[in-house]
């Protein structure tokens, strides 16, 4: 893991780093539904897991701007950047109906992390441990699939004034209108580090990242 330090004086975002933190501590959340045909027909296609293809766009996504690789060290006060994040995915056990977390290390090749992640399940899947280790894990951020609902709205709730800005992001079942399949994705950024524009960038990017995948 590695990071470097963002001058806040000199953050590009100064004035509103300040104004979310100091004033007016919260996040900005969006839900939006997104055209999954292609993903989904590509997955059917190569024989691969749909899930796993989604989850190695996201974080593809989130890896490609600073902004959703910003992060807090209380212990200091310092606003830094990682180099690189990775995706905290859920595992969900019907017999207990308790999840597993899953320390996924992303990597910018496909087949590298296909391959990392579907490993990652199967340990996963012979454990009923929580297991949950943000402390050795403080670059990782939260993507977790509501796999049992094609819902509309999700709020994701944090301590009043907690300084947390890496992304959590939450995807549901997609479901069929007008012949395509659409799927819900909510994005939860700290407002100190994100606004509405970027917010919203991480669905144009998605769309653009599943079309280049699905040209391989």
């Amino acid at each position: 893991m590695n990071y470097r330090i963002i001058d806040k004086e000199k953050y590009y975002r100064a004035g509103v780093y300040r104004h979310f933190t100091q004033d007016c501590k919260c996040s900005v959340s969006m839900t939006a539904r997104l055209d999954v045909t292609e993903l989904a027909e590509w997955s059917r296609r190569t024989g691969t897991k749909f899930y796993i293809n989604f989850l190695y766009v996201l974080s593809k996504v989130l890896n490609s701007r600073e902004d959703y690789r910003m992060g807090y060290l209380w212990q200091t006060d310092e606003l830094i950047c990682y180099d690189e994040i990775n995706p905290t995915q859920y595992i969900f056990h019907d017999d207990t109906e308790t999840c597993t977390p899953v320390y996924t290390c992303y990597s910018p090749d496909y087949r590298t992390f296909y391959a990392g992640a579907l490993a990652d399940i199967e340990r996963a899947k012979q454990t009923r441990d929580y297991q949950l280790d943000a402390a050795n894990h403080p670059n990782w951020f939260d993507a977790s699939y509501i796999s049992w609902l094609s819902y509309d709205s999700l709020n994701i709730e944090l301590p009043d004034g907690y300084l947390y800005f890496l992304p959590i992001i939450n995807w549901g079942k997609y479901r069929e209108e007008n012949g395509r399949l659409v799927m819900p994705v909510t994005v939860r950024l700290n407002h100190a580090t994100a606004d509405g524009y970027l917010v919203a960038l991480v669905f144009r990017l998605l769309e653009q990242e599943m079309a280049a995948l699905c040209t391989e």
